[in-house]
């Protein structure tokens, strides 16, 4: 199994940047994708970003593209979502995610997650 837990979150003001870090344990960890979601209260989780498990391939939400970036170092077992130019809208528990044959943005397609961590932009 895989267990993830994210840190990084917190409170930055719009326009600021955050960077997020997901560790990852489990032998199985270089063989799986990794994906950012996200969940505004009163709002359904949303995808946010995805790797592949080489690292070869990266996708990303339209709401996301040029400001977020998603990268992963397989040695330190840990995925990693660097938030650039934040906007309130972009306040949100942030949650990793892993699966072994998944990298899409369907959330209920991913099997493994963490707790979430709180990213709050100010304006």
């Amino acid at each position: 199994q895989v267990q993830l837990v994210e840190s990084g979150g917190g409170l930055v003001q719009a326009g600021g940047s955050l960077r997020l870090s997901c560790a990852a344990s489990g032998r199985t960890f270089r063989m799986y994708s990794m994906g950012w979601f996200r969940q505004a209260p009163g709002k359904e989780r949303a995808f946010v970003a995805s790797i592949t498990w080489s690292g070869g391939s990266t996708y990303y939400a339209d709401s996301v593209k040029g400001r977020f970036t998603i990268s992963r170092d397989n040695a330190k077992n840990t995925v990693y979502l660097q938030m650039n130019s934040l906007k309130p809208e972009d306040t949100a528990v942030y949650y990793c995610a892993a699966d072994g044959d998944y990298s899409g943005a369907y959330y209920y397609r991913w099997d493994y997650w963490g707790q979430g961590t709180q990213v709050t932009v100010s304006s």
